[in-house]
C-alpha cells in the first residue's frame, strides 16, 4: 500500500526561492533610495535630467530609469553622475544620516554583491553612513565578461588587489597588479581595468 508522506517545513527549493526574492527586494530598495538621492540633489541644484544626462554623455531615459530605481547602475555611471552634480560618490550613496561605526561582515559582502551591465560585481561599504569623506567599494571581475571602458571623474582613488591579477591603466600607462599590490592615482586621468586571471577581486577607495 502506497502512502503519501508530507514533510513539515518548507522545501529546499522553496527556501532558496524565498532567499532570492529577499535579496532582489533588498537590491530594489537600495536602487530606489539611490535614485531618490540623485533626484533630490539634482532638483536642489535646479537642474533638469537633460542637463545631467548631457554632461554624463548618456541618454535622459537612462537617467530617468536610474532615478526611479529601475536599473542597477555600474560604479562607472555613478561617478559620472556624481561628477556632473559636483558631489562625491560617497555623498551619492548615502541613504541616511547615520554617522556611527559600521561593521560589515565577509558574509554580508558575499551575499550582497550586485552585478552591473558592464560585467563586474560590486559592493559599496557603509552605504548608509552619512557625511563620509571616502567611499570604499569591493569589485569582482571575471576574464572575458568585463566590458572594456574608461572613466574620468573628480577626486583620487586607492586600489588594492585582494585576489587574482588585473591590468589597470591610468592615462597612457598600464600597470599589472597581483594580490597584495596597490595603486594610488588622480581619478581625473582616464582609467580602466581588465582581469588577467579567470577571476579577480579588489578594493577601490574613492576619495
Amino acid at each position: 500500500m502506497s502512502q503519501n508522506i508530507t514533510l513539515a517545513g518548507a522545501s529546499p527549493l522553496s527556501s532558496a526561492l524565498t532567499a532570492v526574492e529577499s535579496i532582489e527586494a533588498a537590491e530594489q530598495d537600495i536602487n530606489s533610495r539611490l535614485g531618490q538621492m540623485i533626484r533630490r540633489i539634482r532638483r536642489q541644484q535646479g537642474r533638469t535630467q537633460d542637463d545631467i544626462a548631457k554632461v554624463c554623455g548618456f541618454t535622459k531615459s537612462l537617467l530617468s530609469r536610474i532615478e526611479t530605481g529601475d536599473v542597477n547602475p555600474p560604479v562607472a555611471t555613478l561617478v559620472k553622475i556624481a561628477d556632473a552634480l559636483n558631489v562625491t560618490l560617497a555623498a551619492l550613496l548615502e541613504t541616511d544620516d547615520s554617522i556611527g561605526t559600521i561593521l560589515t561582515t565577509a558574509q554580508e559582502v558575499k551575499s550582497s554583491v550586485k552585478a552591473t551591465e558592464l560585467g563586474y560585481e560590486t559592493f559599496a561599504f557603509a552605504a548608509n553612513r552619512g557625511a563620509k569623506r571616502i567611499q570604499p567599494v569591493f569589485f569582482q571581475i571575471k576574464k572575458g565578461t568585463l566590458r572594456r571602458h574608461s572613466v574620468t571623474h573628480q577626486g583620487e582613488e586607492f586600489l588594492y588587489v585582494l585576489n587574482g591579477s588585473i591590468c589597470f591603466h591610468v592615462g597612457n600607462v598600464r600597470y599589472t597588479l597581483h594580490a597584495g599590490d596597490s595603486l594610488y592615482f588622480d581619478a581625473s586621468e582616464e582609467h580602466g581595468v581588465e582581469a588577467l586571471t579567470e577571476e579577480a577581486t579588489y578594493l577601490d577607495i574613492f576619495c
